[in-house]
């Protein structure tokens, strides 16, 4: 099965599939230390990271298992993160919420809209009934942007993962999607 990756638009925000021209931004992206403080994987120290990111993300595509999608600013055209759904479950109709974006635009409410964005064509044309997400416990900005969104914080993973040689927690935070209150941000295929 094929999962089509979606091109969604917001007021300020272009979702599309990743390109090979995508690598350098990307590599700028996953290098920055500051970026992935919390992240669970050190940054990346070689190019070729990127292109292996691209190439699993159009892999996560054709095997039906996911859907991550490049953020670019509308006002400049300026890759600016990403956003993505995996370990897609069509039997569960389950999915899992990722974003990363760089620390220029923290702040500005892109992760918000482009969450609100992926969930909308999750529930909508995935047909999903449950997304999960989960963060650090020291990275208190995700937490928000998740609430902001309408996830719940479900509990906390003690001491899964090693960040930066730190053992650290983790917070789950799943939407159902009775609960998901949708609003008018994106525009499927603009």
């Amino acid at each position: 099965m094929t999962l089509a990756t979606p091109i969604l638009h917001t007021a300020r925000l272009r979702l599309r599939p990743f390109t090979d021209a995508d690598a350098a931004p990307l590599f700028a992206l996953h290098s920055s230390t500051y970026v992935l403080r919390y992240w669970d994987a050190p940054p990346w120290n070689e190019r070729a990271r990127a292109e292996r990111f691209i190439e699993a993300c159009r892999k996560m595509a054709d095997e039906g298992t996911g859907a991550r999608v490049a953020i670019d600013r509308v006002s400049d055209g300026a890759f600016i993160g990403w956003c993505s759904l995996t370990r897609w479950n069509p039997d569960y109709r389950s999915a899992s919420l990722g974003y990363c974006l760089d620390d220029a635009v923290w702040g500005h409410g892109y992760a918000t809209e482009a969450a609100r964005a992926l969930l909308q064509w999750a529930f909508d044309s995935l047909d999903l009934n449950r997304v999960q997400a989960e963060t650090d416990t020291r990275n208190v900005a995700s937490a928000r942007v998740l609430e902001k969104v309408g996830f719940v914080r479900e509990g906390t993973l003690r001491e899964d993962c090693v960040v930066n040689g730190e053992v650290s927690d983790s917070w789950v935070f799943g939407l159902i999607r009775r609960e998901w209150r949708p609003s008018a941000v994106s525009i499927p295929g603009r």
